[in-house]
């Protein structure tokens, strides 16, 4: 199992803090099945099955796919599997430092919003955990997402492999004071993934 320790580099921002970001927007999502990186699923996430269940490849630079168990939809999840990969671009420092400062400014309107920062031993895998939140029908929605990022397909850019977890209305306060221990074991139980074999399709 990876082992990642808490680091805060000065060029990224304080680690001992929390993030939120939803990852999903709370709009209604095109629906589209095909996999497109080899990972067709099902994932299994400590004790439950993540069904692929939509696809995104906007352009050569971006290959996102979204998993969530049976009963769920993209739209309103509770738990959700998350693999994006970027071939092209960014590395692992950059696209981190990217969603950091997104948090930051995201910290402006959201109260709750803030993040955790991990690095493994190796130094070339970064874990990020962070919170948000946002209103919708039921009042209030909030989202935890734990982000791992590592080199992407031959070396070049970026994969990111994470789980979000949601609560909505009057379960969001409920969910916010069992995060503690979600938390610590969702983390865990990302970390010792084992890395998916990316296997770009060409369209």
């Amino acid at each position: 199992m990876p082992r990642f320790r808490v680091n805060s580099p000065r060029h990224w921002a304080t680690a001992a803090v929390w993030l939120v970001l939803l990852c999903v927007p709370f709009g209604a999502v095109a629906a589209d099945i095909a996999d497109r990186i080899g990972v067709p699923g099902p994932i299994r996430f400590d004790d439950t099955e993540f069904a692929l269940q939509w696809t995104s490849n906007p352009s050569a630079e971006l290959y996102k796919q979204e998993y969530v168990p049976a009963g769920q939809r993209v739209q309103r999840y509770d738990s959700m599997v998350v693999i994006d990969v970027r071939p092209l671009g960014a590395d692992v420092a950059q696209t981190v430092r990217a969603m950091i400062e997104l948090i930051n400014a995201r910290k402006a309107t959201d109260p709750v919003a803030n993040f955790d920062l991990l690095v493994n031993e190796a130094g070339d895998e970064v874990l990020l955990d962070f919170l948000m939140s946002a209103p919708d029908a039921s009042g209030i929605v909030v989202e935890w997402n734990a982000y791992r990022y590592f080199r992407g397909p031959d070396g070049q850019g970026t994969t990111m492999v994470g789980i979000s977890r949601r609560a909505y209305g009057d379960a969001a306060r409920d969910f916010v004071a069992d995060l503690k221990a979600r938390r610590v074991q969702d983390i865990e139980t990302l970390a010792a993934l084992a890395p998916f074999e990316i296997r770009l399709q060409l369209r």
